[in-house]
């Protein structure tokens, strides 16, 4: 892809992360259980969906952070910008990140945080929700 697409597309997932940020700041600890009584509460949807970028998505682009970064914001922070500066050259490179192309490890990123910054909102149990 181009490199105006390149940008725009970090963009959107810089945007999912912010968006992802600000829900788990502001949603209940404990979150509404589902139909069976199950679920994960807010602290374990974060570190999921940050987990699951540091573990395994940013991997395929060569980033090795801590698995526990997720948990000091100025850690998440350096994460996030090492993961799109290696976006950036992987796609300056017409390389692909493992088996997925880099326009799906943009897309499978900030898709995985907005669906669980979606489901944080659906459960959460702070009053006016």
């Amino acid at each position: 892809m181009s490199d105006a697409a390149c940008e725009r597309k970090i963009a959107l997932l810089r945007a999912s992360w912010t968006y992802f940020d600000e829900v788990a700041s502001r949603v209940s600890a404990e979150l509404r259980k589902g139909p069976r009584g199950g679920g994960r509460d807010r602290d374990k949807i974060v570190r999921h969906a940050n987990g699951a970028e540091i573990q395994e998505f940013a991997k395929k682009v060569g980033i090795n952070t801590p698995h526990d970064a997720w948990r000091r914001p100025e850690d998440l922070r350096a994460h996030r910008e090492a993961y799109c500066a290696a976006i950036r050259e992987y796609n300056s490179r017409g390389a692909w990140a493992r088996t997925w192309t880099v326009q799906y490890v943009i897309r499978h990123s900030a898709y995985h945080m907005l669906d669980h910054a979606w489901e944080m909102e659906d459960r959460d149990l702070s009053d006016g929700s």
